[in-house]
């Protein structure tokens, strides 16, 4: 059975690095957490680290995680759709917000449950996504301003996570004025400038964070200490917190050019082949495969071995002569890219470990449909 292990040393030691980062400069943070799917299991790893500020993009994983420590402050990270509005203001302490008709509904029934909900106002940038059009911006805060049981405790953006529309200095400098026009014309205070996420990093370790930006939402440099700038690992930081097992479960020299006339596979590509007639080497099938993560998000650790391609449900490796010496039961582990991490998180075929450094299993959860 393939599973994904969380080692729990190698998340402390990621988490006290950017604790420290963000310490160092006054900046509060909430750790992202939609990668995990609402796996009790993994967000209890998260939550033993002393987090106490969750975010996420589900609204069922927010329940999830209230369920398991009452006093964490959850963020729902996108505009909600109106059907889950009593859902959010149950579940969610805060919401990021875009349309003044939902923040209205919002407001309504945060008066019905009897509850002030918290709101983040995201501010279009540049990547296109969601966020008020600057020129709309003042307008849409004046009408905001004032509605019951609604307190805005920040303005943000998100960039990197549609266009790939990349932080600067200037555009950042740009939202703290933004927060500072609305504060001077409604005469408010508003806490946060929460433009800070995995990609914003660098800019902070650079130096050139504008001092108003004070609020970081982090996820992808948290798992996998990833510079998104430079495209490598934080220095001092893991990229191997989340590791794919999947067990071989056949081993056999076979030729590399298939043989017999070739119609289009599954996916309606027909196989090509850049090897020469006769070549053979060893080829492993593993028990995981397209229904459980796209090989594209896997990164092998042994260099011996090579992806060639994968079905459904079996993954095939080129072992050339099998110098990795592996047998039918062994298990190849893979880091993972955060597209992989998210999809083998959220298949019902994967099981889910805790492992410390020395490999021991510290907690585990079975997954939910066996083979």
């Amino acid at each position: 059975m393939a599973y994904i292990t969380l080692n729990r040393d190698k998340l402390r030691r990621n988490y006290d690095h950017l604790q420290g980062l963000f310490a160092e400069r006054d900046i509060e943070w909430g750790v992202v957490t939609k990668l995990f799917c609402g796996n009790e299991l993994f967000i209890s790893e998260v939550l033993r680290l002393g987090v106490r500020e969750v975010l996420d993009s589900r609204i069922s994983n927010l329940k999830v995680i209230k369920e398991l420590c009452p006093e964490a402050q959850t963020v729902y990270i996108k505009p909600p759709a109106w059907d889950y509005i009593p859902d959010l203001v149950q579940w969610a302490d805060v919401s990021f917000n875009t349309e003044l008709e939902t923040l209205q509904r919002i407001s309504d029934e945060a008066v019905r449950q009897d509850k002030v909900h918290k709101v983040i106002i995201m501010i279009e940038m540049g990547d296109l996504r969601e966020g008020v059009m600057r020129s709309d911006l003042a307008e849409f805060y004046s009408q905001v301003f004032g509605l019951p049981h609604l307190e805005v405790i920040g303005i943000g953006t998100n960039l990197n996570c549609l266009s790939g529309v990349m932080p600067s200095e200037d555009k950042l400098i740009q939202l703290g004025l933004y927060k500072t026009i609305l504060e001077l014309q409604n005469e408010v205070k508003i806490p946060w400038v929460s433009a800070g996420t995995t990609v914003t990093i660098p800019l902070l370790k650079y130096g050139q964070l504008p001092a108003s930006v004070n609020h970081f939402r982090v996820g992808e440099a948290l798992y996998f200490g990833a510079d998104l700038f430079e495209g490598q690992t934080f220095d001092g930081m893991h990229d191997d917190v989340l590791e794919l097992h999947a067990q071989v479960i056949e081993l056999s020299e076979k030729p590399m050019t298939p043989s017999g006339p070739l119609g289009k596979n599954p996916f309606g590509v027909t196989a090509q082949s850049d090897y020469e007639q006769g070549a053979t080497a060893y080829r492993a099938i593993l028990d995981v495969g397209y229904l459980d993560v796209s090989p594209q998000y896997l990164i092998l650790e042994d260099e011996a071995l090579g992806v060639l391609d994968a079905s459904s449900d079996m993954l095939v490796l080129d072992a050339g002569a099998n110098h990795a010496g592996l047998k039918v039961g062994d298990h190849v582990c893979f880091k993972l890219k955060y597209m992989g991490a998210l999809h083998l998180m959220n298949s019902a075929y994967i099981d889910k470990v805790v492992v410390n450094d020395a490999g021991e299993r510290l907690a585990e959860q079975k997954a939910m449909a066996r083979d």
